[in-house]
């Protein structure tokens, strides 16, 4: 099993981030799609053995520090070493993406694990995990309030309005948790959806009372619009909660077996270098829209690439736990098993 990633802080915050606002719509673009090139698929255009079945595939991920491994993989030649042409779009969210791979414009998607499996249960597809991709690390899931203002700790958010990315996700759900496990009512809190690019603004201006930010838009938010920490809601029962992994239609998978098996080699050779905090910072720079200052600066999640299915059941129990899904899932019946070959 891989290690999990390691968390740097540094105290330093100078200010610089001018270049990185601009940059701070990420979440809502679909660009980058020119970053990649590559030959029209046939069976053996860069694997002379004929190895897998689909030489050429489609790969789309929302724009995040999440998917590092896939650039490194990339660019180190990893893909290429199991006979894989591997071309990388680029997709608004985990929806748009599952979208894109539902419609056959992708083969592999990535996806935070909530809408990936809500579309599965939901009948919209029926679908598989690849590979995993990351979980929450220490100060990477962080609920945020304006600095001097009324809300000072978790405690303190019954009654008020709370932004969060979108509804009925992890985003909202993790909160849920957190205020559960500290006592507090969660029903009497009102989400607000918010882009992570604006969530600072809105906690800045008083337009909500708190709000949930990631990476790099915690950082980017302390910079900006200094809005403070109040609560680390990936802690206890949310601690190194599985976030997101890769998905495929399960008749892509079927179709596929060789493919997709170098598809997990190639993402585990990337997710082993992806513990290198240096490796990681030149790739995020463009995964996540950020400049070298921000990479330095920001907090970064657990890489995994290993499939553990003890570990991301707890996704689908806390989903109906919180009543996103109806009923139980075993989520080892979605998990590709590597080949052993």
């Amino acid at each position: 099993m891989l290690r999990h990633g390691t968390t740097t802080r540094k105290k330093s915050r100078p200010a610089r981030l001018a270049a990185a606002v601009v940059t701070a719509g990420l979440l809502a673009t679909a660009s980058g799609c020119g970053l990649l090139s590559g030959e029209e698929d046939t069976p053996e255009s860069q694997n002379g053995n004929g190895s897998v079945e689909k030489s050429t595939i489609t790969v789309a991920h929302l724009p995040s520090i999440d998917v590092a491994p896939l650039y490194i993989a990339k660019n180190k030649g990893y893909f290429k070493d199991e006979g894989l042409d591997v071309k990388i779009e680029q997709a608004a969210s985990g929806q748009a993406a599952t979208q894109k791979m539902i419609g056959g414009d992708a083969d592999i998607v990535q996806s935070s694990y909530v809408p990936f499996l809500m579309a599965h249960t939901g009948g919209a597809a029926d679908l598989k995990i690849v590979a995993d991709a990351v979980s929450a690390a220490p100060d990477t899931f962080v609920l945020v309030a304006k600095k001097g203002g009324s809300v000072k700790s978790i405690d303190d958010l019954e009654g008020k309005r709370i932004a969060v990315s979108a509804l009925n996700t992890i985003s909202d759900t993790i909160v849920k948790s957190a205020m559960k496990t500290n006592g507090l009512d969660y029903e009497n809190v009102e989400f607000v959806q918010t882009s992570f690019p604006d969530i600072a603004s809105a906690v800045a201006k008083g337009q909500v009372d708190a709000g949930l930010l990631i990476e790099p838009f915690l950082t980017m938010g302390a910079e900006e619009h200094g809005v403070t920490p109040i609560a680390d809601v990936a802690t206890g029962p949310t601690k190194d909660f599985p976030l997101a992994g890769w998905g495929a239609l399960s008749e892509f998978v079927e179709q596929n077996p060789k493919t997709v098996a170098a598809f997990q080699r190639a993402m585990e050779r990337a997710t082993e270098d992806a513990q290198d905090r240096d490796a990681i910072e030149p790739v995020i720079q463009d995964t996540a829209g950020i400049d070298a200052a921000t990479a330095s600066l920001v907090n970064l999640p657990n890489f995994h690439a290993t499939l553990d299915a003890s570990r991301l059941q707890r996704v689908p129990d806390m989903m109906v736990e919180f009543g996103l899904l109806k009923e139980k899932l075993d989520i080892e019946s979605l998990i590709v098993a590597p080949s052993k070959s």
